[in-house]
């Protein structure tokens, strides 16, 4: 079905350095814009991030330094990119929660401030996991042809659990009925605390995800706070 559009939509996806909003940079931006007349236009650039590219992030998107070592900065593109975005709406697959705040950061780095407010924001990942659900019952039916009647009980619910993990390690082969190697799996977050205020970044060390410290070193925060503090202690007991 054909989009019914009453003004652009630009349909992006960005591959980075990483997955901090706050610390990470792009290295490809992709654009295809939806105009109301059903015309198309593409628009994709490789960036220089001005930071290292790490090895985990080139695994995934196949981008290295040195194929960006040339490529213009995001800084010397804004002015390009938001005058191709003016007006439009936004549409991407996690962008939501990834995308748009991380171009958000790199706009603001380059002192233009991209305005969100105003703009139609369309996830297609959320539409995706309201429409096929990720609740347990929906698991159930779907690996194990079974309908939940008892939701919600906590045995009943355990039991279900048990039940779809022995379906799963059926139904994929490449999932190892070994302990370690579903722990390995099923962890999808780089949290080092439970509220993900914490996290590890692509070289595994502990940053903030949060507040104005977002992507720096907890250790290193850590050390100024305290050098200040005993300072302070210092200058007062002296």
């Amino acid at each position: 079905m054909l989009l019914n559009l009453t003004r652009p939509l630009a349909f992006f996806d960005l591959e980075t350095t990483g997955i901090s909003v706050g610390a990470d940079r792009i290295v490809e931006i992709s654009i295809l814009k939806l105009n109301p007349d059903g015309t198309k236009e593409i628009l994709t650039r490789r960036i220089n991030p001005v930071i290292p590219i790490p090895a985990q992030a080139t695994a995934i998107h196949g981008i290295s330094n040195e194929d960006v070592k040339n490529e213009p900065t995001f800084a010397e593109l804004a002015h390009s990119l938001n005058n191709f975005l003016e007006g439009c709406d936004l549409a991407g697959y996690n962008s939501n929660r990834f995308d748009i705040p991380l171009l958000v950061e790199e706009f603001l780095r380059s002192d233009i401030d991209f305005e969100v407010k105003g703009r139609k924001m369309i996830d297609v990942q959320n539409i995706f996991h309201k429409k096929e659900q990720r609740t347990l019952s929906a698991a159930l039916k779907f690996y194990c042809d079974k309908i939940h009647n008892m939701a919600h009980s906590a045995e009943a619910d355990t039991i279900a659990t048990h039940e779809i993990l022995e379906a799963q390690l059926d139904k994929y082969p490449d999932l190892k009925n070994d302990t370690s190697f579903l722990h390995e799996y099923s962890t999808q977050t780089s949290n080092v605390d439970l509220a993900g205020r914490i996290v590890y970044n692509s070289q595994g060390v502990e940053v903030f995800n949060f507040g104005k410290h977002t992507g720096k070193a907890v250790e290193t925060i850590l050390k100024t706070v305290s050098t200040f503090i005993n300072s302070g202690l210092s200058i007062t007991t002296g």
